[in-house]
Order: structure tokens, then C-alpha cells, then sequence
């Protein structure tokens, strides 16, 4: 039986199906290198799925405000490719071994040739950016990349310390919600749109972006590995402190603490369950507070869609965080 939300993704890809599957098959001609191990890390990688949101983000914005060209399906595949790109160094940084169900690229060809490879993807995705000679896009795409790269040392710096809740979003917004902020902005520079459209239009990203990591940080915590795809608590056990754990952090006990601490120094459930951290968490309200947080942020990108008048395009741009909060993995 049909759901609402199922309806509405059905009706959010029938919009976008030609275009998605363009963007797919533009990808695979994008990761394919003369160098074969290039190619088949990039093949692997395409083939291990993903949601592809923030393409259907690019090619949404871009219908919003008026666009028919390749152009939305060529960014397309450069906001995936560089999204791929960050998750290959990602795994690598933290040493995952699982990633969506799968080995991680380097269980498979080593740290060495995957951060390669994972240049190699984020200079493919500038080349074909090129295609377009405009030098606003380029001038996005650099910009994220470099918030992006300093996200991932500052949370390097950050591992295993205390940081307030503002330090957290702002890290959050550079590592994800930036990209989702550029997908967007990008759809509108390909539609020549005017400066406060394409203010607007980041404004939504930014916060389906934030909403997006700080759902993607409670499943971490809450989630089974067999939904999730990976080891649950991933991030508490690298050392990251996210919303929920912040959160609980702020208001327990210095025993409560010791918990907290024990996970973060032998980076692992040893000593401590799993079970005793969401004990933690749901004795604060933390995971709820998290919740909260998601679904305010879900609002506000919703309400940065008001000045744009009523159309199929604008009710898939305002269904989409409902499908954000809402998802299970």
C-alpha cells in the first residue's frame, strides 16, 4: 500500500528520472581513467548507490528557477564525483572497513591507491566543471572544496575533546551541508538567477544539509549495523561528539562523563556497552533534543522556498525534508 511519503518520492523522481539516470550514466563515463585501477575504484564506488540527493538537489534548483540545458546534468555528476571523493579520504582518515553494506574502497585496494584515486576524482569533477566556462561555478566548487578539506582537519584537531554545540554545527556545515548548500546555488548560477534567488536557494541547502548530518548522527547512535550498513556508534568510538552526545554531555553526572571517556579512550565498547551510552542519552532527552534540532532546521530550509511561487518543483523542494527527518538510514 502506498504511503504518503512513498507517493511523494515517487512523484520527486518521476520529475527527475531522465535526468538522474543521465546523471548516472554521465558518472560512469567520468570515473573511467587510463589507468585501470582509477577505473575500477571509481566503478566500484558508483556502483556502491547512495541516495544521489544532492544531483536531484542541483537539478531541482536549477528547474525552480527556469533552466533546460546539459549543463544540470554535467554538474550533476561533479557534485557526486566530489562527493564520492570526500567519502573515499573519509574512510580512509577514519579507517572504516564497512561503507553502505560493502567493504570500503580501501579494504579493498589499500589507503594508498584510494587517496589517489580519490584526487583524481575531485580533479575529474573540476575538469568537467571547466565545460561550462563560468567562473562562478568554478569559484563555488573551489570554495566548497576548501571548506570541506578544512572541516575534516578541524575535526581532526576536535577528536576525543569537548566542543560546544556551535563549534559542532559549524563543523557539520563545512563536512555536508555546504556541499548541499553549493548544489543548490549552483542550479541557480545555470539559470542566470538573480542574486537573493540564489542566496535563498543556499539557505535551503545549508539547513536540508544540517538536518541531514544531525538525522545521519542520531541513526549512528540509535540504529542497527544491519540497517545502517556499518558498525553502530561509529563516530563516539573515532572520537567525535555529536548533537545528541553534546547534549547529554552538558547536563550528566561526572560518573556519566567517565562513560563517555572510557568509549573515547579504548574506542570501543569494551568496558562499556552500547546499551549504557543511549541509557545516557535517553535519560536527558538528548536523542530527542537532536530530533528537534533536525526538524527546526528542516523548517527554516522549507521557509527560505517562500518567495518562489507555487509549482511541482517547489512541492518536491518542500517534501524533501520531511524525507531527510524521516528516513531510517
Amino acid at each position: 500500500m502506498s504511503t504518503p511519503a512513498s507517493a511523494a518520492a515517487k512523484e520527486v523522481f518521476d520529475l527527475l528520472r531522465d535526468d538522474l539516470l543521465a546523471i548516472e550514466r554521465e558518472f560512469q563515463r567520468d570515473a573511467i581513467s587510463g589507468v585501470e585501477v582509477i577505473t575500477e575504484i571509481g566503478e566500484y564506488l558508483r556502483e556502491g548507490g547512495g541516495k544521489r540527493i544532492r544531483p536531484a538537489l542541483l537539478l531541482l534548483s536549477a528547474k525552480l528557477c527556469g533552466y533546460e540545458g546539459h549543463g544540470a546534468v554535467r554538474l550533476g555528476s561533479v557534485v557526486e564525483i566530489i562527493h564520492t571523493a570526500t567519502l573515499v579520504h573519509d574512510d580512509i582518515i577514519d579507517e572504516a572497513l564497512t561503507r553502505r553494506g560493502r567493504p570500503s574502497a580501501n579494504t579493498q585496494w589499500g589507503n594508498s591507491k584510494c587517496v589517489l584515486a580519490g584526487d583524481w576524482l575531485y580533479m575529474q569533477a573540476f575538469k568537467i566543471a571547466l565545460e561550462e566556462r563560468n567562473f562562478k561555478v568554478l569559484d563555488l566548487l573551489i570554495s566548497l572544496t576548501q571548506q570541506m578539506v578544512e572541516g575534516e582537519l578541524l575535526q581532526m584537531e576536535k577528536l576525543g575533546k569537548m566542543i560546544s554545540q556551535s563549534e559542532h554545527l559549524d563543523l557539520i556545515y563545512r563536512k555536508t551541508a555546504c556541499l548541499f548548500s553549493v548544489s543548490m546555488k549552483l542550479g541557480a548560477v545555470l539559470a542566470r538567477a538573480s542574486e537573493a534567488d540564489e542566496d535563498r536557494l543556499g539557505e535551503y541547502g545549508r539547513n536540508l544539509g544540517l538536518a541531514f548530518q544531525i538525522v545521519d548522527d542520531v541513526l549512528d547512535l540509535t540504529a542497527s549495523e544491519e540497517v545502517l550498513g556499518k558498525p553502530v556508534a561509529s563516530d563516539l568510538r573515532e572520537g567525535k561528539a555529536t548533537m545528541a552526545v553534546i547534549h547529554a554531555l552538558d547536563r550528566c553526572t561526572a560518573a556519566e562523563r567517565e562513560v563517555f571517556a572510557k568509549v573515547l579512550e579504548e574506542r570501543s565498547f569494551t568496558s562499556v556497552s552500547h546499551a549504557d551510552v543511549v541509557s545516557i542519552l535517553e535519560r536527558y532527552g538528548s536523542v530527542d533534543y537532536a530530533m528537534a534540532s533536525a526538524h527546526e532546521h528542516a523548517e527554516q530550509s522549507r521557509r527560505a522556498l517562500s518567495g518562489f511561487p507555487d509549482s511541482e518543483i517547489k512541492r518536491a523542494l518542500l517534501w524533501i525534508p520531511d524525507f531527510v527527518v524521516g528516513r531510517e538510514k
